[in-house]
């Protein structure tokens, strides 16, 4: 995969220290148990193909792509210290002009990542940091999704790297900073999303006994090739039902569209995005 979240180098040293193995509202809200929903408005949920890429593409690129009308929604990098391109085309200005153009957007925050991962990234979280930073970047993902003109009620996606997840002391810790981000980005009135990988950080999540203050939402990567979120969901089958759930099931795929070439990778789609 292309280095879309954290470099590329820093990205495989992780593969290989893991072993890289109702519409609107109602059903997001009964499954988010244990978190209040009550001051947060109803999300927007979009249903179709999404891509994301490093660098947001420039107006003039997205303009091409929508009006071939394959994707119907972008994944774009908000922030994080650990987020691996520079974003010039990402303003509000961006923002508004690719939403009225018919673009739904997914925000991505690239937070700290785990202390079992082998790559050297410039923020990662301890057993002991992992409260605070959690509280921190979240509080941090929220702001730097509302500059960009996201409202209250949007979805903004945590991205969280593959790491050891045999490792218990390890997700322990990852556990601790998911729940704080949430927790702050809750405060706040959005959605918390997560974004992670099949065998590992998303399994953390999907797999963890104790349900409380865990994503609204889970976007899995898992190569397969195949567009869906439900035929090869690979958790149970009650989790993350009523349009929360995201599936990257393609990358480095090189594309032309309207006589712009990008490299994506691609996911189907069937949960919140921005509300612009």
């Amino acid at each position: 995969m292309s280095g879309h979240r954290i470099s590329k180098r820093r990205r495989y040293a992780a593969w290989s220290a893991a072993g890289v193995a109702a519409l609107i509202g109602g059903a997001l809200t009964a499954n988010a148990a244990t978190t209040s929903t009550t001051s947060r408005p109803a999300p927007s949920l979009y249903s179709g193909r999404a891509f994301d890429t490093c660098t947001a593409p420039k107006l003039s690129a997205m303009k091409a792509w929508k009006a071939t009308k394959f994707y119907g929604a972008a994944a774009v990098y908000v922030g994080g210290k650990n987020r691996g391109c520079a974003q010039p085309q990402l303003t509000s200005s961006w923002v508004k002009s690719v939403s009225a153009s018919g673009w739904k957007l997914i925000p991505l925050y690239v937070g700290a990542q785990p202390p079992c991962q082998t790559s050297s990234n410039p923020e990662k979280l301890t057993a002991s940091t992992a409260a605070s930073l959690g509280k921190t970047d979240g509080t941090d993902a929220v702001a730097k999704a509302a500059a960009l003109g996201m409202k209250a009620g949007s979805a903004v996606y945590l991205d969280m790297e593959a790491y050891d997840i045999t490792n218990t002391s390890c997700v322990s810790a990852v556990l601790t900073y998911i729940r704080a981000w949430d927790k702050a980005v809750h405060a706040k009135n959005y959605w918390a999303g997560f974004y992670g990988f099949k065998s590992t950080s998303a399994a953390a999540v999907a797999k963890a006994t104790d349900r409380t203050d865990l994503p609204d939402i889970l976007w899995y990567a898992y190569y397969d090739k195949v567009r869906t979120t439900t035929t090869d969901w690979p958790y149970a089958s009650t989790l993350y039902t009523g349009h929360r759930r995201g599936h990257q099931y393609l990358v480095n795929s090189k594309e032309t569209r309207g006589g712009v070439t990008i490299t994506v990778d691609r996911s189907a789609w069937d949960a919140p995005v921005a509300i612009v």
